[in-house]
């Protein structure tokens, strides 16, 4: 079991790192081109267009990536008031429903793309697919974190769904 976490860790690690590398460019690139259009009055359309696909690429990279370290929004009040058996089972059905949304997404974007995707970018000049594909293959790769997800939540210890944001309260007279 052991191999089988610092293998997830790894892989977990290097997509981690694939959405740091992508948004470490597109800061970079973004500085560049402000500073060279600003200062020097040169523009590129086609490192503009290559700036907004590199910034789409790293939104939709990140909601696997969200997934897998449990960054994404909750509002988690109600949740941290069930008992963690309870929570198990409140976790597999949440990561159900976003699995079944991803998915939507996910077909959706391959229908776009597969549309839309024979035009030609007036900055860059290749087919839209390869700007469009992000979605369906990002949407994949979430869907396949999502379930990572839902295997982790049904295998693990229920110690695992303690609360973790309970909030501290003290009385009026120990606060000072």
């Amino acid at each position: 079991m052991d191999q089988k976490k610092k293998i997830s860790q790894k892989l977990t690690d290097l997509y981690a790192a694939v959405g740091t590398v992508a948004m470490g460019l597109l800061a970079l690139l973004v500085v560049f081109t402000v500073i060279m259009r600003y200062c020097f009055s040169l523009s590129w359309k086609g490192l503009s267009e290559f700036n907004v696909v590199l910034f789409a690429f790293t939104t939709f990279w990140g909601m696997g990536l969200n997934i897998l370290k449990g960054e994404h929004v909750m509002i988690d009040i109600l949740y941290d008031g069930v008992k963690p058996a309870a929570k198990r089972w409140l976790s597999v059905f949440n990561y159900i429903v976003v699995l079944i949304v991803d998915l939507v997404f996910t077909y959706q974007g391959w229908l776009y793309t597969a549309k839309m995707g024979k035009q030609i970018s007036q900055g860059m000049e290749i087919p839209m697919y390869f700007m469009y594909g992000i979605m369906p293959v990002c949407g994949v790769l979430c869907a396949i974190c999502v379930v990572a997800k839902i295997v982790e939540f049904i295998m693990a210890d229920i110690s695992y769904f303690a609360p973790r944001n309970k909030a501290e309260t003290k009385k009026p007279e120990e606060r000072g």
